[in-house]
């Protein structure tokens, strides 16, 4: 066989290769969010934030996303870029942009999905830079599927009006980026009151998904009746980020209320991402202080968070993040047959 056709088959080995392990579409219609369009719902982690000396910034790398697919079987990761807070966005835009992008290539490389956070509680304060940022992420990710756009973290006190305006326009500039992925938008009060955002939802835009997030050690019922109004409202919800301890991050696992918020994410095809993959000395970091940053963890490397979190993922019904194939599109060859059809010229 000469030269050029081995050339040949090792780029085609390459596409086909790439090919295979595209992940499906996420869209919304109605309440739900769909993969491949289909109902269902994920499992995953969320890194802690990204600021420089924070600790968990060190985890922002190829290894630890492999690990957490290979071993806890997540399909999914999440971004946290600080921002108005020490170390974030605004006082150093290269090192968070850099660990963001960093973190995005590996979950493309893996064949996972990854959420690409504004993790600020003051997100309308520094507009500007939110539309500059996303548009830049838009425009170099926006294409592929595996990206997920959540524009604002956890509003503090901002009233829901004020959140849509400012959501407005960084939504718009990830659209004008040519990006039609799905976006998550925060919600009043630590992102807990979803009712009221599911009564005066953003027009004008498709695939938009809202922001609920709760601490099993400190959030119950009572919350998951504001998830239940905004379902029925009409609302997709997505949580991306829980904890299993007290909302301040801290204290013991709360396995009864933590099984009850599986059991109804489960019920409501509610996608979520558990906080947070950081060796912090805390009850929400999922391994002991000095584990290594390489994976590999063993499970004395565990927190009793993090043994708990790693059974509901890998336990977890996941939805088909494969994407399908439809009779409209070009049917994808095999690497066999993609081979045979060129030995056969």
């Amino acid at each position: 066989m000469n030269k050029p056709k081995n050339n040949i088959i090792a780029l085609l080995l390459f596409i086909c290769a790439l090919q295979a392990h595209a992940v499906a579409p996420v869209t919304t219609s109605g309440n739900q969010v769909l993969y491949g369009g289909q109902q269902g719902s994920l499992a995953g982690n969320s890194f802690f934030w990204s600021n420089n000396n924070y600790g968990g910034e060190r985890y922002y790398n190829q290894a630890t996303v492999a690990w957490l697919k290979k071993d806890w079987r997540t399909p999914i990761v999440r971004a946290a870029m600080g921002v108005e807070d020490p170390g974030g966005f605004i006082d150093s835009p290269n090192s968070n942009r850099n660990r963001v992008r960093a973190l995005v290539e590996a979950a493309i490389a893996e064949d996972i999905y990854v959420i690409i956070d504004w993790h600020s509680h003051f997100a309308e304060r520094n507009p500007n830079q939110a539309v500059s940022f996303f548009r830049e992420m838009a425009t170099l990710y926006g294409q592929h599927n595996n990206v997920i756009f959540e524009v604002y973290n956890e509003p503090i006190d901002t009233p829901w009006s004020t959140i849509k305006n400012y959501a407005i326009p960084v939504i718009q500039a990830i659209r004008d980026a040519g990006s039609n992925n799905l976006i998550i938008v925060g919600t009043p009060f630590y992102s807990q009151r979803v009712d009221e955002a599911s009564r005066s939802p953003i027009q004008g835009f498709e695939n938009i998904a809202y922001t609920l997030h709760f601490y099993a050690g400190t959030h119950g019922e009572d919350l998951r009746n504001k998830a239940r109004t905004a379902l029925a409202n009409g609302i997709p919800l997505f949580v991306t980020e829980w904890g299993t301890v007290n909302a301040n991050g801290d204290g013991g696992v709360a396995l009864a209320e933590t099984n009850r918020w599986m059991t109804f994410l489960a019920k409501n095809n509610i996608s979520h991402l558990n906080w947070s993959v950081n060796d912090k000395q805390e009850g929400a970091s999922i391994i002991k202080p000095g584990t290594s940053t390489n994976g590999n963890w063993q499970t004395s490397d565990l927190t009793e968070s993090g043994i708990e979190v790693r059974k509901i993922i890998r336990d977890w019904k996941q939805a088909d993040i494969s994407e399908p194939q439809t009779e409209t599109a070009p049917r994808k060859l095999s690497i066999s047959s993609t081979i045979s059809l060129l030995l056969d010229d």
